[in-house]
């Protein structure tokens, strides 16, 4: 953030600096209500300004970018599939993300059913018939693309937000229909 190239993304991990020395009484956590605040409002105002097809294309470009960059600092690339999903479950748990679990995978083809139960972005919302969870798309998608080096898409197909109790996620390849 100060050193932008043409075409490159701005944000890196260690531009979220040092939440530990700079918050020593109230440390790194916060309530989920305050995430949600801002996630929504900016939903709200990007809706209102660009169209929601087009702000939930921002919000799922930003979770990709976050999901990179959350693969490249949090997880280890080098592990085998199956220590990474569970590198990945304890992460997301422990940061009180969601609670992962791998329902199908199909390890020739690269294709997977993610489900995220108690998920940060819309587990308690009102059901509205739609599915809401576009940052965690690109989230998932963003972390396959660092972990297999190819770009992957994720879409939800069960959320919250539609009557389930857990988001369901369609991982693979990008390029493929999903």
């Amino acid at each position: 953030m100060g050193n932008e190239l043409p075409g490159r993304s701005r944000f890196q991990w260690k531009d979220l600096g040092d939440v530990t020395a700079a918050r020593p009484n109230l440390g790194i956590a916060t309530n989920i209500l305050v995430y949600r605040l801002m996630q929504y409002a900016l939903r709200d105002v990007l809706a209102e300004r660009y169209g929601a097809d087009a702000a939930g294309e921002i919000i799922r470009e930003a979770g990709q970018l976050a999901g990179e960059e959350f693969c490249r600092n949090m997880l280890d690339t080098g592990l085998a599939f199956n220590p990474f999903v569970a590198l990945l479950q304890e992460r997301l748990k422990s940061l009180g993300i969601g609670i992962l679990r791998i329902e199908k995978a199909d390890s020739v083809a690269m294709e997977f059913v993610l489900t995220v139960s108690e998920d940060l972005e819309c587990s308690g919302l009102p059901v509205s018939g739609e599915t809401v969870c576009e940052y965690d798309e690109g989230f998932f998608a963003g972390i396959f693309n660092v972990y297999t080096g190819q770009p992957f898409t994720a879409r939800e197909v069960d959320c919250w937000a539609t009557g389930e109790r857990t988001c369901r996620f369609v991982t693979k390849p990008a390029g493929e229909e999903t």
